[in-house]
């Protein structure tokens, strides 16, 4: 359980809109540095703020904290000295075991002693903006945050018009004929994930035929659904708007619901004294040697790299 300074930390970080991880250790065998109950935050870039473990730990922590973050799902990290049931001839520094929920990895730099961590990722919810004054937009903006979106519309208030970003999860227009080609090239342009048009069939050819003599190419065109939403027989603007709100959630799950390896993105070396998996980032420690750049868990691997290549 978070409490004191760290609670304090992560409500300032939900505050802003930040997305971090709140790891904590539930289950260790001794020798090792922790104790179940220590807890720490993992930002987005992977600073870490609070104890759970060494240097080495920390690497794994960071590391499947920031997978976690990607993929928006929680995670019970099982970090070893070695295999899950002795070195097992396994690579070290490899993800050597996995089942839903849960990772194992071997971390020789462990002291003999185990660490089991959840991870649990706080997102800020993802946006929707919605263009137009209607009572389908209306309904968009009404309903949206019960499904865990942010919804704006996308007059922006005092602040201005808001400009779609790759940030956005989707952009709906649902303006009746006015204003929509700038706002539909702006949000395909800068790759928001759902991009709807309400309109009539015959319209939203139109519409698609205007773009297109603007210069949009068809790769681009081809991404925005119009009429927008799942054919449900959709008639009053809640109806239209839970239609459309359905295809947004299935843009938003699918890459959540496809199976993946914990072991994809970000990027990752192994330290080449101990064999550990690292993050690679712009404050990873590193040195090159022959052309070469190579990452280190720790100071120590690092300067007995240097030892071992010195002139």
């Amino acid at each position: 359980m978070i409490t004191g300074p760290l609670s304090i930390r992560a409500r300032e970080l939900s505050e802003r809109g930040a997305a971090f991880v709140t790891a904590t250790v539930v289950r260790v065998e001794h020798p090792t540095s922790v104790e179940p109950g220590n807890v720490a935050l993992v930002h987005q870039d992977g600073e870490i703020e609070g104890f759970v473990g060494g240097v080495c730990a920390q690497n794994s922590v960071r590391l499947y904290s920031l997978r976690a973050i990607e993929r928006g799902e929680p995670l019970l990290l099982r970090i070893l000295p070695d295999g899950p049931g002795g070195s097992g001839g396994e690579d070290v520094g490899t993800e050597v075991g996995h089942d839903d929920g849960s990772v194992t990895v071997q971390n020789p730099c462990l002291s003999g002693g185990a660490i089991e961590v959840f991870l649990e990722p706080f997102l800020p919810a993802p946006r929707m903006i919605v263009a137009g004054d209607t009572p389908i937009a209306a309904a968009l903006l009404r309903l949206g945050p019960e499904l865990g979106l942010e919804a704006v519309d996308s007059r922006g208030g005092d602040s201005g018009a808001l400009v779609p970003s790759e940030d956005d999860l989707a952009l709906v227009v649902a303006a009746h004929g006015r204003d929509e080609r700038a706002i539909l090239r702006a949000a395909l342009e800068a790759g928001v994930r759902y991009v709807g048009l309400v309109a009539s069939r015959k319209r939203g050819a139109a519409v698609l035929d205007e773009l297109r003599e603007d210069g949009v190419s068809e790769e681009l065109l081809e991404r925005i659904d119009t009429p927008a939403g799942l054919d449900i027989g959709a008639r009053s603007p809640a109806e239209i708007a839970l239609s459309i709100l359905a295809s947004i959630i299935e843009v938003r799950r699918r890459s959540s619901t496809t199976p993946r390896s914990w072991a994809a993105a970000p990027p990752t070396a192994t330290d080449p004294i101990c064999g550990m998996t690292v993050l690679v980032g712009a404050d990873a420690l590193s040195a090159d040697h022959d052309g070469e750049t190579h990452y280190f868990c720790g100071e120590g691997c690092k300067q007995a790299f240097e030892r071992q290549h010195a002139a």
